[in-house]
């Protein structure tokens, strides 16, 4: 089986993990792995330049909670980590005081930066970074060309005079709470897929999208050329979970980036958003809450088969049953429609 994931940082890295772990159980391959192939396309519309160095966020969370040596307390960055590094370059004037970088999380962008001012692409830095942890799942830029997600707001901050800031500025220093005008991904549409990305979802037998921001981390991966109609083209049933529970944000401030593109924060507007495949979007499926059953009816409507089922991941078990319950619903769809045929 080719299971191939679109997803952004915190919340994709946890449904990875579950994912895993159910293919572990399901599809073993002798070895405390899975005989499943797992290729997860990773937004990298959050990355940046600082002090020096190149800075994934979305990659990172991810590596470092399928390695098992993130902190799950910040839900961000390494376990045990010491600031000594940040707080010197703080004492020089330079850096992000209010983005804090740990000393371990710093010796993976200094290892980044090296191999990437050695001429080596990103994609083929991400391989040989999680090639030391063993994750067990294939992770994939989205593109191998830098791309950064800018905050256009409504009216300028302290910081920046024109108004636009990056997003990781807008995200964590002002804690999404500066009203938008617009996102702008700079270096989008020079941008192309990485290698394997476009193959990944061609070839996939199941594909989905991770319950992760809809804005600027899905919808980032979707917006880089060549990949949405890749999606739309695509043999596999292409299931997504929603990220909205009861009208709020599993994690973060999503409903800050919906707001913006005038999306109301509920799990049926999202599903909408993303709109059926059958007539121009990219679903064939979605998952909500059990808490948002009743909201199933216009996606239903819409042309999106949609199920309720518990989304909340509070842990390695219940990310698995979620996982599952996505994949079922993947094949219960794709068996519909060969029945069809």
């Amino acid at each position: 089986m080719k299971v191939t994931v679109l997803a952004g940082g915190v919340g994709g890295a946890k449904f990875l993990q579950g994912l895993r772990t159910h293919l572990q159980q399901v599809l073993p391959d002798g070895a405390g792995g899975s005989s499943a192939r797992i290729t997860a396309v990773i937004n990298t519309g959050d990355d940046m330049w600082l002090t020096g160095l190149r800075v994934c966020p979305d990659l990172d969370s991810v590596m470092y909670k399928l390695a098992g040596v993130n902190d799950e307390e910040r839900g961000w960055g390494r376990a045990g980590e010491s600031e000594r590094v940040s707080a010197e370059i703080s004492a020089y004037g330079l850096g992000w005081p209010w983005f804090t970088l740990g000393d371990l999380d710093l010796g993976t962008h200094i290892a980044r930066s090296h191999l990437l001012r050695e001429g080596l692409p990103l994609s083929e830095v991400t391989a040989r970074l999680a090639a030391r942890w063993n994750i067990g799942v294939e992770l994939l830029p989205m593109s191998n060309e830098p791309v950064e997600t800018h905050v256009v707001l409504d009216e300028p901050v302290l910081s920046d005079a024109s108004g636009t800031i990056h997003f990781e500025e807008w995200w964590v220093r002002y804690r999404a709470s500066a009203p938008v005008r617009e996102f702008v991904q700079q270096g989008l549409s020079s941008a192309a897929a990485a290698p394997g990305v476009l193959e990944a979802i061609h070839e996939a037998d199941i594909l989905l999208l991770a319950p992760s921001n809809p804005v600027v981390s899905i919808g980032t991966i979707l917006n880089v050329p060549g990949v949405r109609d890749a999606v739309v083209r695509t043999k596999a049933a292409v299931v997504g979970v929603s990220p909205i529970i009861g009208g709020a944000p599993v994690r973060g401030m999503a409903d800050a980036c919906l707001t913006a593109v005038g999306v109301d924060t509920r799990a049926d507007a999202v599903g909408l958003h993303y709109g059926a495949r059958s007539s121009g979007g990219i679903l064939d499926g979605w998952l909500i809450d059990t808490s948002d059953a009743a909201l199933a009816g216009d996606i239903e409507a819409a042309g999106v088969r949609t199920l309720s089922t518990p989304l909340w991941m509070k842990d390695d078990r219940t990310s698995a049953v979620l996982a599952a319950d996505a994949i079922a619903w993947a094949e219960a769809i794709s068996s519909q429609n060969i029945q069809r045929r």
